[in-house]
């Protein structure tokens, strides 16, 4: 089996959790935050710069319509009226864990250049009610990467909590920034249509789901959120790039970004976390992004460093030396 394929693995712990109930709506906790990093640590690193299989590009194709049935199999048991108040509560949560693993897949489609592959990055962004990261990832986030300019690159010395509100805040006003300057307010503005299709999503899961439904797809979305964010918090920790000129930098390169080669998160995540090598050459479809040896290295996977992001002293001391020698301090 390609380990690709591991991409499927939340939508289908998700279907099997809101299908039993009880504590087997802990899977997708357990999976995310127990199983994946424990099986991080034992399994072999990949240091593989083989390109992929031609087939794999054609997989985040195969995944939206999973990802869309499994939250919609979510809401349909969340508000059958079979499960107790913390059961939906547990299947809010593994939703929105569930959700911000599609979002790996929405990023890789959002970096290719079809329209249909531009589409499907966007319904999966509606999923968790984030459709403006579309414009502000890849027209934004890529451009001003380690500099002061990107809300989304975060400082060394700054606390999970103090990032997230600037980045929330500040990726939501770059996306508005690029798209008035490209298209100003109208028809071809792509915030305006993102907003109009959410909202027409959100009043087609009201008429399918009610008022129940509703909250707890903004529920989920709120997680999903916090998870990418947190995720973009990892990425760039303290990695700055050189000012060649007043408001000009040095071109990206591999060091400005934390890379991880731990074998098991990566094929889940679709390489996600080879982000050195995807902010040089963001094109590059992600079966053929490749591992560096010469570049900050995270002790973990992203698992488990997202779980240490969450506890500032103890993300500091693991990070702190890190970033020194990244900078050469």
């Amino acid at each position: 089996m390609n380990r690709f394929l591991l991409v499927f693995v939340p939508p289908a712990v998700l279907t099997l959790a809101a299908a039993l109930g009880g504590w087997a709506e802990l899977l997708p906790l357990l999976v995310l935050f127990v199983a994946v990093p424990a099986l991080d640590q034992v399994v072999p690193l990949d240091h593989d710069n083989a390109p992929g299989a031609r087939w794999l590009r054609a997989l985040p194709f195969a995944f939206v319509p999973a990802h869309l049935a499994a939250l919609a199999y979510a809401l349909t048991r969340i508000t059958s009226g079979d499960l107790a108040p913390v059961e939906q509560l547990g299947l809010v949560v593994g939703a929105g864990i569930t959700t911000a693993t599609a979002i790996n897949v929405a990023h890789e489609l959002m970096h290719r250049a079809g329209r249909v592959e531009q589409a499907l990055s966007a319904v999966i962004m509606a999923t968790a009610t984030y459709t403006h990261f579309c414009v502000e990832h890849v027209q934004g986030h890529h451009k001003h990467v380690g500099t002061p300019r990107d809300p989304a690159t975060s400082r060394d010395g700054e606390s999970l909590y103090a990032f997230l509100p600037r980045t929330l805040l500040g990726g939501l006003r770059s996306a508005w920034a690029i798209e008035a300057a490209r298209s100003g307010v109208g028809t071809r503005n792509r915030l305006l249509r993102y907003a109009l299709a959410q909202v027409g999503l959100i009043a087609g899961i009201a008429a399918v789901w009610g008022g129940v439904g509703v909250a707890a797809f903004l529920g989920q979305s709120a997680i999903a959120v916090v998870m990418l964010e947190t995720i973009n918090y990892i990425e760039h920790y303290g990695l700055v790039r050189a000012e060649t000129a007043p408001g000009r930098y040095e071109r990206v390169l591999p060091r400005h970004s934390w890379n991880s080669s731990h074998r098991v998160s990566n094929a889940m995540l679709l390489n996600l976390a080879r982000h050195s090598d995807h902010h040089a050459f963001a094109a590059r479809a992600f079966p053929d992004l490749r591992h560096y040896d010469d570049v900050p290295q995270l002790p973990g996977g992203y698992s488990a460093m997202l779980m240490l992001a969450t506890v500032p002293p103890l993300w500091f001391r693991v990070m702190a030396p890190r970033v020194a020698g990244a900078r050469g301090v």
